[in-house]
């Protein structure tokens, strides 16, 4: 059986819609309700780095006007994939990066387009603003740890209403919350 997480998302018009990540078939489905086949909306042509495949597709992200972002681990980079695009475009990591290889795992993307990205094994957040060639790292960091300024091992994250950053921390099973602003 293929390993793969589902992604939840109700679309402006209330449509309720499950964005399905395989990572053993180098893909993301997008399911309606009553769609049993689903549609392919990134990857899905091997397992490769041309901007139309995916090489370990891990967590997806979808905005308000539908694009699909996804982090492709063993790429090294966060791809956008925009409504029935063909192929995605490399929005965070790949070429170009001063940072250590990018190891993406959780990504969210804010309403200017930023994208903010979970590196389990490098233990920190990192900020890539829209149309950057380099991110920058916003939390952790600071290696291995449970200090405050510290992840173990991130694999996930979301915004408040607020703009508070949370940070699930696998290896330290907590939550963090930061001000990031």
């Amino acid at each position: 059986p293929s390993n793969y997480s589902i992604i939840p998302t109700i679309t402006d018009d209330e449509t309720i819609t499950l964005f399905v990540d395989d990572y053993e078939k180098y893909e993301v489905r997008r399911y309606q309700i009553g769609d049993t086949k689903g549609t392919v909306v990134a990857g899905g042509n091997g397992n490769e780095s041309r901007l139309d495949q995916l090489s370990t597709p891990t967590h997806v992200f979808v905005d308000r006007d539908h694009s699909v972002y996804v982090s492709d681990y063993k790429n090294h980079r966060v791809m956008k994939w925009e409504e029935c695009a063909k192929q995605g475009i490399v929005v965070a990591g790949g070429q170009g990066t001063s940072l250590a290889q990018l190891e993406p795992e959780g990504v969210v993307v804010d309403q200017l387009g930023t994208v903010y990205v979970a590196e389990g094994r490098n233990n920190r957040i990192i900020r890539w603003p829209k149309g950057a060639t380099q991110g920058s790292v916003i939390v952790g960091g600071n290696g291995q740890g449970a200090q405050s300024n510290q992840l173990n091992g991130p694999i996930s994250l979301s915004f408040d209403r607020h703009g508070n950053l949370y940070v699930a921390d696998r290896g330290n099973n907590r939550v963090q919350k930061f001000n990031i602003e």
